[in-house]
């Protein structure tokens, strides 16, 4: 049925319309050479994912056998499955422990604290006082009859006692009767006095749920190679002759051990299994990178770049690893990067993308174990874009750790869920949960430190680092301040107008702010040229009464600020206020001036030379640079509604001089920065009552 006439436009009008009111913000261009370069990355990452595939074993335990296999000569062959078995078996009983000298100090100055608390008991004249431990009263009497240096050579029987049975080990789980007779035998040379029942006492209290040893990892790993070497590895007697399969019948993992030792085992390449996987890894990389400029018209090819290595890294890793890899310290890191650096939409879809390609269930835990993992770069990915210091982000590395520790902790000890589900199949005896949080943390660390060389390797900026860009004291902006005061006071202020405009539309205030503070750098070239910073209103520009020379020094500006941003590494989204924040702009002054003289003077010797804004950012910084001298110099009695009326003025001269079309500003959006300006002129207007001054008193001596 055809559609009328009227309806269709409506519908064609109401489109076109909404482009106009949200125009796209043009993508940043990518080379040639750069746009391989990506490619040759994501075929890469396509084919680490998928080269298991290249090689696939036609045979497998578990599967039928094809054929009759009969072994052609006699062997021993390792039985990889009663190995790990074997293995498996030892690991729980096989563990070397050594002294822990800084337990065995610590547990040391607790006794020698109950020794003088011992002391205050002999020299107290009240027999109710209390005591480390429960005295006797044969125990009382030796303690009050006996003198100080008795008292001094029994405490030093005590620590030698002590010596003894720390330098053998004290384990936490010794009876207490037991650690009292070890302590009694240890005290021999006290004799049956009192002074030995209560030296056992004080070494009982003092040792008893405590323990000075360790684990040794390196001796256990030793100890336990050292038991199956001993032991034998496990291996199967192979004659010639002997049957290793029957066709038709389960290959076992002990037949696949003797077939794969005589090369019985072809492992060939899967043509459509691996063209699968291929195409899925290479569809993930080009949806991982359109999304991403979606959301990041700016995005550098640096970006895009390094999200492709973190992806690639995560494949080597399952490769390189296999399934003892952890989903949690090769997920959470590169999101924590990824969300700093390019915002939490960034963040979210490159940990999508990094989890989607995981091929198989991770062994141990499960898919449970992925679940998490997911879950964890997800709140990774909505806190990382917030965060503003370095130090939150060490934070958020320490508590992070302990919170998948947790909930994994919690999901084990459930046992709420079916065994066939994702969190039934999480192994509730697994010793992997605590290494994996920290594992996991250290790596959320080792990424943290390693932010500075990404931000100057692939031009990324996270938050920490235009906070620290904003700070006043760094040395060039502190040559702003000195040099040119009347240009710092003048970006002050427009960081006031450009943060309430970034604000108000939900633009990147962090940004702005750090784009504002740096846009007139250039002008330290020669301050005493531009008007805020004469004094006596001498002004060189009258003295030299050229137009186009005074035209080309403000140009100059723009050219020596980029030169100092290249010279104090200023990142590149901030170094593009310094052009843009002028766009193509008439210097309409000079061009005044000239046209005096000379009517037919080509405008474009009066024009900057761009580029012009190509991001909401540049272009609030923009209009707000024009904004800022007509707003300060309104006297007292402007209202609001004349302050806005200038404000509109001033910027649709730039939006018809067609300054902002590149920049993503729709004109809802310009009403707001509208307003938002007029906001901080209100707040700067603001009135203030007049004080009386007293006259100043003469006091005399009197």
């Amino acid at each position: 049925m055809k559609v009328p006439f009227p309806i269709t436009s409506f519908k064609r009008l109401w489109r076109i319309w909404l482009r106009n009111e949200s125009p796209r913000q043009p993508l940043v261009s990518w080379s040639s050479s750069q746009k391989v370069t990506l490619i040759l990355v994501a075929v890469l990452v396509a084919l680490v994912s998928s080269w298991q595939w290249l090689g696939e074993p036609n045979l497998r335990p578990g599967v039928p056998a094809p054929f009759d296999a009969r072994a052609p000569r006699d062997a021993l062959v390792e039985d990889s499955e009663a190995l790990q078995q074997k293995r498996s078996d030892l690991v729980p009983r096989t563990f070397v422990q050594v002294i822990d000298k800084h337990q065995s100090a610590a547990l040391k100055q607790k006794l020698e604290r109950k020794l003088g608390e011992i002391e205050l008991v002999a020299l107290s004249r009240e027999g109710d006082r209390i005591g480390p431990v429960n005295l006797t009263l044969e125990e009382q009497n030796w303690l009050s009859q006996s003198t100080k240096g008795e008292r001094r050579a029994w405490s030093l029987d005590v620590l030698d006692a002590a010596d003894r049975m720390l330098v053998q080990g004290v384990i936490n789980t010794l009876a207490s009767e037991q650690l009292k007779d070890a302590a009694f035998a240890q005290l021999f040379n006290l004799g049956e006095s009192p002074s030995r029942s209560l030296g056992s006492k004080l070494l009982r209290s003092t040792f008893q749920g405590s323990s000075n040893l360790r684990i040794d990892p390196l001796k256990s790993q030793k100890l336990l190679e050292d038991l199956i070497t001993k032991q034998g590895i496990p291996t199967i007697e192979v004659n010639r002759g002997d049957l290793i399969t029957r066709k038709g019948e389960t290959i076992s993992p002990q037949n696949y051990d003797v077939l794969d030792y005589f090369g019985m085992v072809k492992r060939s390449p899967r043509p459509l299994a691996w063209f699968w996987r291929f195409s899925e890894a290479l569809l993930g990389c080009w949806i991982l990178i359109l999304i991403m400029r979606r959301e990041k018209p700016i995005l550098q090819f640096g970006h895009a770049l390094l999200a492709l290595l973190l992806l690639l890294i995560v494949q080597a890793s399952k490769v390189s690893f296999g399934a003892a890899i952890s989903p949690l310290a090769v997920i959470v890191p590169p999101t924590l990067l990824i969300s700093q650096g390019l915002g939490t939409s960034c963040g979210l879809i490159w940990m999508a993308i990094g989890s989607m390609l995981w091929p198989l269930p991770v062994s141990g835990f499960g898919d449970g174990r992925m679940l998490v993992a997911s879950a964890v770069a997800f709140v990774v990915a909505l806190q990382a874009g917030r965060l503003r210091s370095r130090a939150e982000l060490f934070q958020m590395s320490l508590l992070l750790p302990l919170g998948a520790l947790f909930v994994e902790w919690l999901l084990l000890a459930s046992q709420i869920t079916p065994a066939n589900t994702a969190w039934g199949r999480l192994a509730p005896n697994s010793e992997a949960l605590f290494s994996e949080a920290i594992l996991m943390g250290a790596l959320l660390m080792l990424a943290i430190v390693l932010i500075p060389f990404f931000e100057n390797t692939f031009g990324l900026v996270t938050r920490a680092r235009l906070m620290e860009l904003a700070d006043q004291e760094r040395p060039l902006l502190r040559r702003l301040s000195i040099e040119a005061p009347g240009t710092f006071e003048h970006t002050l202020m427009l960081c006031s107008l450009s943060e309430e405009g970034a604000r108000s539309i939900g633009a990147d205030v962090d940004l702005i702010r750090a784009g504002a503070l740096y846009h007139d750098v250039g002008k330290l070239h020669a301050p005493e040229w531009f008007i805020e910073n004469q004094e006596e209103g001498v002004n060189p520009h009258d003295q030299l009464n050229d137009p186009i020379a005074s035209a080309k020094i403000l140009q100059a500006h723009v050219d020596e600020g980029l030169r100092l941003a290249k010279k104090y590494k200023l990142p590149k989204s901030v170094s593009d206020f310094i052009p843009q924040h002028q766009a193509k702009l008439k210097m309409g002054y000079f061009l005044h001036i000239a046209r005096q003289s000379d009517p037919d003077i080509s405008e474009n010797n009066f024009r900057y030379k761009g580029p012009l804004p190509d991001t909401r950012e540049t272009a609030i910084l923009m209009l707000a640079d024009g904004c800022e001298a007509a707003l300060r110099s309104m006297d007292k009695e402007t209202d609001a509604l004349e302050a806005c009326h200038t404000v509109r003025r001033i910027v649709e001269s730039r939006q018809y001089d067609g300054q902002l079309k590149e920049s993503g500003l729709t004109r809802a959006e310009i009403e707001l920065v509208v307003r938002a300006f007029v906001r901080v002129w209100r707040r700067m207007k603001h009135r203030r009552i007049a004080y009386p001054i007293p006259a100043r008193k003469l006091y005399r001596n009197q």
